[in-house]
């Protein structure tokens, strides 16, 4: 079994299927996909995944405000708590810091951060972390507000081995999307190398970054198979291994999931 630990069901591009959303999870479990995180990123989406995440009994979701969201409206650590109450949620976010897009929103976005990182080592849950050209604000507000027990995730890594490593040694995880296919992303492969098996999670972050052969297509959760066989190939495993141990890891990561 695979488990596509970060998808946006709620934003995919259903056109080829009819506007199906069934159709799409009925592929992607053809394809040996057998669970979803189904990832909130505003105040205003909140309602729509946890919706979805209760209509399929493999799909589990979490609820936060994207960096790239701020504008849209804040949660605080209170309404965060309140929010980890809902049916299936597993986890706070996506929440984190992007200073590519957007640099004058650094002190808002870094407010929300410590707000969902507070909030999810009082109620015991992961943090799903969104992290962009903001290497060393990241770590360090993870460092100092952040909870060991109830880790989290950086999803979607794109950052350099030093960064990977620094998350790790806070007893975060790595998650890896289709970006690892891409022809220029060799240094991000060469973290997929070096992340330890046990803290290593695969996602499709659908409806973007399809990965190679579809790239430049909108991404869906099936998709997940091809960054699990790029990577298994990479660190020279079997495909069902790599399938396996990043499954486990998701399980453990979010234990509500089970």
């Amino acid at each position: 079994m695979l488990v596509d630990s970060h998808c946006h069901l709620d934003r995919l591009k259903l056109d080829q299927f009819d506007g199906d959303l069934d159709a799409v999870l009925s592929l992607a479990r053809s394809r040996g996909v057998g669970k979803f995180l189904c990832v909130g990123i505003s105040l205003d989406n909140i309602d729509d995944v946890v919706s979805i995440a209760g209509r399929y009994d493999d799909v589990v979701c979490s609820v936060g405000v994207h960096p790239l969201d701020v504008d849209s409206g804040l949660a605080d650590v209170e309404t965060l708590k309140e929010l980890a109450t809902r049916p299936k949620v597993v986890a706070l976010g996506e929440t984190g810091l992007d200073y590519y897009y957007s640099t004058e929103t650094k002190e808002v976005q870094q407010q929300s951060f410590i707000a969902h990182l507070q909030a999810a080592g009082q109620v015991g849950l992961p943090v799903i972390v969104h992290t962009r050209d903001a290497r060393e604000d990241t770590i360090d507000l993870i460092r100092s507000h952040g909870s060991r027990e109830h880790a989290g995730v950086l999803h979607c890594f794109t950052e350099s081995w030093e960064m990977a490593k620094a998350a790790l040694d806070l007893n975060y995880y790595i998650s890896l999307s289709g970006i690892v296919t891409f022809k220029n992303a060799e240094e991000l492969r060469e973290v997929a190398r070096q992340v330890p098996l046990d803290r290593l999670l695969v996602e499709t972050d659908s409806p973007y970054l399809a990965p190679v052969p579809y790239r430049g297509k909108p991404n869906i959760p099936a998709y997940v198979r091809e960054v699990a066989e790029f990577i298994a190939d990479l660190r020279g495993l079997a495909y069902e291994e790599l399938a396996e141990r990043t499954s486990e890891n998701f399980y453990r990561l979010f234990p509500r999931a089970a």
